[in-house]
């Protein structure tokens, strides 16, 4: 196997051992198993299980999501909404988030490192979805970004994370209405 091939093939297990195991009890000899790899290729990579959980789970968070520009804030809106949701509801993201934000809340360090992931998704959303919005005079200047962003992806991560309550499209579009509602007569951030 190649150099990259065999990263890849070790970050493929380590989010599969996730899913399955969770964060406590994902070893470095499953991950190296899973992967068809040696433990020395993953202690070549990283010096320890929480290294390398903390980048490989940081890669994958701070992936850019694709930002609509559907042309309005209405469908920008329901697009993201509609992203974040699939996302949110894959198989393998849905067991290793709630499984991760457990452990943050017992390691400062997978808490600094989630935080940091999370606030740069946010801060893309919030940047081109209300700035777009924004300038199209949809939405008042001065709209608080951050507001907007815990309006729109809040109730989602809410409802797929932590209750894990389904979803439908009504619930999608009901949602976003009530977003759209919410900002138009919000206050300007401060």
């Amino acid at each position: 196997m190649l150099r990259g091939d065999i990263t890849a093939a070790i970050r493929n297990a380590v989010m599969h051992e996730l899913a399955e195991v969770g964060y406590g009890r994902l070893s470095i000899e499953a991950v190296a198993r899973r992967a068809g790899v040696g433990k020395t290729a993953i202690y070549r990579r990283w010096s320890n299980k929480l290294e390398m959980v903390l980048e490989i789970v940081s890669a994958v968070a701070e992936r850019s999501v694709p930002m609509p520009d559907t042309g309005s804030f209405a469908g920008d809106l329901q697009l993201m909404m509609f992203i974040v949701s699939k996302a949110l509801q894959h198989r393998i993201a849905s067991q290793i988030i709630p499984d991760l934000m457990a452990e943050a809340a017992r390691n400062p360090k997978i808490a600094e490192t989630l935080q940091r992931a999370l606030r740069t998704h946010q801060q893309a959303v919030g940047d081109q979805i209300v700035g777009q919005a924004v300038t199209r005079g949809e939405l008042p200047a001065g709209t608080d970004a951050n507001l907007a962003v815990d309006l729109m992806l809040g109730p989602l991560y809410w409802r797929l994370a932590v209750s894990r309550t389904p979803i439908d499209d009504d619930y999608l579009e009901n949602l976003s209405t009530a977003v759209m509602a919410a900002l138009k007569t919000s206050r300007p951030a401060q």
